[in-house]
């Protein structure tokens, strides 16, 4: 890695240590959101920097919808019991069972949208006023609209059109009973970045990020893994390939890539290389046009 690359990456790593303190200073009970997906993972690595050798002042949280890949969920265990940190973890089949959301039936169900009202609900429950998010600007267009202080209304809603300026790394956390924030440490940070530096601080990462052989399917030209709960058209057959996640969520919207790619090195290749943006295999994007910032403004991730 060049020196250009070096420098490039410890600046990132500034900013968003920075971004984080001022999370600690401003809030009373932040927490850091968790998806086992590699942006949150770098999120807590750089956490663990910003107050070491302290352990962190906030717990981690995981929405569970119940379908995620189990190699996920034992990364998020592993990771939790040897940095010491607390985690909270919110139910999607809970809030299916009281009721607080439907479940979706059919080819194309989904219980990626359905974390919304999970992740409000456990936000109000533990009293959270800052949430911080793995989100990246470069990763879709309405995530590019987030500032670093995301503000939230009482009803975890957002307003693009209503977010306070952010001068000088000056950041506004004042906010109103109920309100919240959500926060974006490495929004600055692009998916090459997130990978050089993982690779210079050799973070161990989940496996199904590498190569691997699974069962899969193709859906509409993305390769989909099979699990008990997909439902399969009558024109769909399983078979075994060889993929590895680019972007991890909910099983049922998570496309995989066909990739041989075993090595931090190899991703950054194949990554330097591709045509196709990191969300492009995400199926819960293609529902329209402008799904990502109706599920944001609603109070999705």
């Amino acid at each position: 890695m060049s020196l250009y690359h070096l420098t490039h990456l410890k600046e990132l790593e500034a900013e968003s240590i920075f971004v984080i303190r001022e999370v600690a200073a401003q809030f009373e009970r932040p927490v850091l959101l968790f998806s086992g997906g590699k942006d949150s993972i770098v999120l807590v690595h750089l956490a663990r920097k910003a107050f070491y050798p302290a352990n962190l002042p906030f717990p981690l949280l995981h929405i569970d919808t119940g379908h995620n890949f189990q190699e996920t969920l034992d990364y998020r265990d592993d990771l939790v019991k040897k940095i010491h940190a607390g985690l909270i973890v919110g139910s999607v089949q809970e809030s299916i069972d009281l009721g607080r959301v439907t479940e979706e039936t059919g080819y194309y169900a989904s219980r990626n949208v359905l974390q919304t009202i999970t992740l409000l609900d456990t936000i109000e429950k533990n009293k959270f006023d800052a949430a911080m998010g793995g989100a990246r600007r470069d990763e879709e267009k309405a995530r590019a609209k987030e500032r670093f202080f995301s503000h939230r209304d009482e009803f975890g809603q957002w307003d693009p059109k209503n977010q306070r300026p952010e001068l000088w790394n000056l950041f506004n956390g004042k906010k109103k009973m109920g309100e919240h924030f959500r926060i974006f440490p490495i929004s600055n940070w692009t998916e090459m970045d997130v990978w050089q530096y993982i690779l210079m601080e050799k973070i161990e990462m989940p496996s199904i990020y590498f190569t691997h052989e699974r069962e899969v399917f193709n859906r509409d030209g993305v390769w989909l893994a099979n699990a008990p709960f997909m439902k399969l058209k009558p024109t769909e057959t399983v078979e075994k390939r060889t993929v590895r996640c680019r972007t991890i969520g909910d099983i049922t919207c998570t496309g995989l890539s066909l990739s041989t790619a075993d090595t931090i090195e190899d991703i950054i290749g194949e990554i330097a290389a591709t045509r196709v943006t990191e969300r492009g295999s995400r199926a819960d994007d293609k529902r329209s046009d402008a799904a990502m910032e109706d599920r944001k403004k609603e109070g999705y991730f």
